[in-house]
């Protein structure tokens, strides 16, 4: 018959150093998984939650879903990843000349992704109907500050149509050939300088596929559209992170 085992007073002092090696190790794991911060700079494409009842943005929803308004997207987000928290600079009504007042005081340290939208005011502030400079100073002023912002990856957002490339649901008072125009030109300039840069989240084709319930106040993303923003942006985001 074999004798029953009895731990040695050397093999229990192994058996718990072991244990709390373990431990240790898998503690040393939990540190090393740095929180991710999701930076919000720009308009309000990025700061709308004035615009629906819940105060919802899309920043709020890729860090955590509300699962109650949007059970789709349940587990997609950036804290069912891990752990993750959202700095929110983004101004409704902002414009490119503004983006340099959101970054004062920024102390960027650990991982972090930057969301940029900008651009949808600066049309509606004239440059819908430009036809000299404009569109140039605009691009020349966003490359400063993309190239300057202390994070990386960017993921810059282009400018959506609140038309849905409808020209009976022109609101602007310009001409609907020349205001497109002057939006695919915006949009170019973002798309060159999101290639050099970062990531082009290409929100103006994503709102092409949708409805007027994805806009209120005429040109503002509703509760739909804070999260088709955020749909837009979400595979890039958990893709970073």
């Amino acid at each position: 018959m074999m004798a029953p085992f009895r731990s040695t007073r050397r093999q229990f002092i192994q058996a718990i150093a072991g244990e709390a090696g373990v431990l240790a190790l898998l503690g040393c794991v939990r540190r090393e998984q740095a929180m991710v911060t999701l930076y919000t700079f720009g308009d309000s494409i990025l700061d709308c939650g004035r615009y629906n009842e819940y105060g919802v943005h899309p920043g709020q929803l890729l860090v955590r879903n509300d699962d109650r308004l949007f059970p789709e997207f349940q587990g997609q987000d950036l804290q069912s990843q891990g752990t993750a928290r959202l700095e929110h600079r983004a101004e409704d009504g902002a414009t490119v000349r503004w983006l340099p007042s959101q970054v004062q005081g920024l102390q960027a340290e650990g991982e972090a992704i930057a969301l940029i939208t900008i651009g949808g005011n600066d049309l509606l502030g004239g440059l819908i109907r430009d036809s000299g400079p404009g569109i140039t100073t605009f691009a020349n002023d966003l490359d400063t500050f993309v190239q300057q912002l202390p994070i990386r990856p960017i993921l810059l957002g282009n400018v959506y149509d609140p038309t849905l490339g409808d020209d009976q649901r022109n609101f602007s008072g310009v001409d609907p050939a020349i205001a497109r125009t002057n939006l695919r030109r915006i949009n170019t300039a973002i798309q060159e300088i999101a290639t050099r840069y970062g990531q082009l989240v290409d929100i103006h084709a994503h709102f092409l596929t949708g409805d007027p319930s994805w806009f209120t106040a005429t040109i503002e993303p509703s509760l739909r559209g804070a999260s088709e923003v955020r749909r837009a942006f979400l595979p890039y985001v958990l893709g970073k992170s």
